[in-house]
């Protein structure tokens, strides 16, 4: 019953910023963290960035990201500034939550495809 929307995706050129958002929905009771991973074809699945109280980055992404939440609509944003190729790959929300039926579980969202062209 719980559902991560992620919205923002597209094709950008090299240098260029798009703007993430991933809405939570559902039975939810609270949810503990958000944050945003991708994943390239042929790689793993790597962590973006997450927040809590506070802001945690990976190294790759550092002073070009930036994610933030809006409590009030249970909705986090990544803004991607100076995109590069290697940052191409389908990018997804998640979230731990609390609902009535659980005491705390991950959740994803289906993903949106970011394409960097050079």
């Amino acid at each position: 019953q719980v559902q991560l929307v992620e919205s923002g995706g597209g094709l950008v050129q090299a240098g260029g910023s798009l703007r993430l958002s991933c809405a939570a929905s559902g039975s939810i009771f609270s949810i503990n963290s958000m944050g945003w991973y991708r994943q390239a074809p042929g790689k793993q699945r790597e962590l973006v960035a997450t927040i809590t109280s506070s802001t945690n980055y990976a190294d790759s992404v550092k002073g070009r990201f930036t994610i933030s939440r809006d409590n009030a609509e249970n909705t986090i944003y990544l803004q991607m500034n100076s995109l590069k190729p290697e940052d191409t790959a389908v990018y997804y929300c998640n979230a731990h939550i609390v609902t009535t039926t659980y005491y705390g579980m991950d959740y994803w969202g289906k993903g949106t495809l970011v394409t960097v062209s050079s």
